[in-house]
């Protein structure tokens, strides 16, 4: 594609020809930062998880992850990290802002905006999607989340089985190899969920207010290890979609099982909270 300065900022097919790869032109020149897909659909043309759906996101922009990451939730830039999902000091969970929305979907970005990968309900079958278009009774249902890396191979499969009042979230490996369950506490007051691992607590997620949009995370000896801050979407993706904006930033390296449920901990608590409230969070 030859692109002119008159073209907007945005991402396109990767000049070089890289199949399936996404640049960022800024509207002067071609960045670094590259993302894993194809060119964007048109507007007014459906994408998302089912057609039934109203997808209004627009393409990533890394500007506005660097602002979120730093402006909204006040974080100074950390040393770079590894690149993956697992390696990174800092990472932005970003919902897919959709109108009528039957499925779950996030992108996953570092602090420079660079894609990291995704997370996408799975499992649902036709007749859910119906009762989820036409009642709020799927809060209570099973929820099923896959977390894929950038080239969209699953890394966690987090399960929330059907529940009343509290949550509890399950984190496997795709294999089905069980990495502890994150399990809400409390429904009331200010939200704690503990991570258990075989029958022992390693940690917890706390909020930090009875309103629940910053969590403080802890290991077993209640020290903080990560934050999560909850960013505003935006006025009119606040009103009119469930869209939800969360910046994980994990403090020092962690190993298995308490890395994988720290990375899965702005998902636990936004599909056992968030996505339940259905309006301003």
């Amino acid at each position: 594609m030859t692109t002119h300065s008159d073209t907007p900022a945005g991402w396109y097919a990767d000049p070089q020809g890289t199949p399936n790869l996404l640049r960022y032109w800024d509207g002067t020149r071609w960045t670094e930062h590259t993302n894993p897909g194809q060119v964007p659909q048109q507007p007014g043309k459906q994408e998302g998880g089912s057609a039934w759906e109203v997808n209004v996101s627009g393409t990533p922009d890394p500007a506005k992850v660097q602002r979120q990451v730093q402006q909204q939730a006040g974080i100074t830039p950390p040393g770079q990290g590894g690149g993956t999902l697992f390696t990174e000091p800092v990472l932005v969970v970003n919902q897919k802002a959709k109108l009528i929305e039957l499925v779950n979907e996030y992108s996953v970005f570092d602090q420079n905006g660079r894609s990291l990968g995704s997370v996408v309900e799975v499992g649902q079958s036709t007749a859910k999607k119906v009762l989820r278009f036409v009642s709020s009774v799927d809060q209570f249902l099973t929820h099923k989340l896959e977390v894929r890396d950038a080239q969209g191979q699953p890394q966690l499969v987090l399960t929330r089985p059907a529940k009343f009042v509290k949550s509890k979230v399950v984190v496997q490996r795709p294999g089905g190899e069980p990495l502890g369950e994150i399990v809400q506490q409390n429904a009331f007051g200010k939200i704690k969920f503990a991570f258990m691992y075989d029958g022992q607590q390693i940690g917890a997620i706390k909020a930090e207010n009875w309103r629940a949009w910053n969590f403080a995370i802890v290991d077993h000896t209640e020290t903080e290890i990560a934050r999560i801050t909850k960013t505003w979407e935006g006025l009119a993706k606040t009103m009119f979609t469930t869209a939800d904006n969360y910046v994980l930033q994990i403090h020092r390296q962690l190993a298995d099982p308490l890395l994988s449920m720290v990375v899965a901990s702005a998902l636990t608590v936004d599909t056992a909270l968030k996505q339940d409230s259905r309006g301003f969070g």
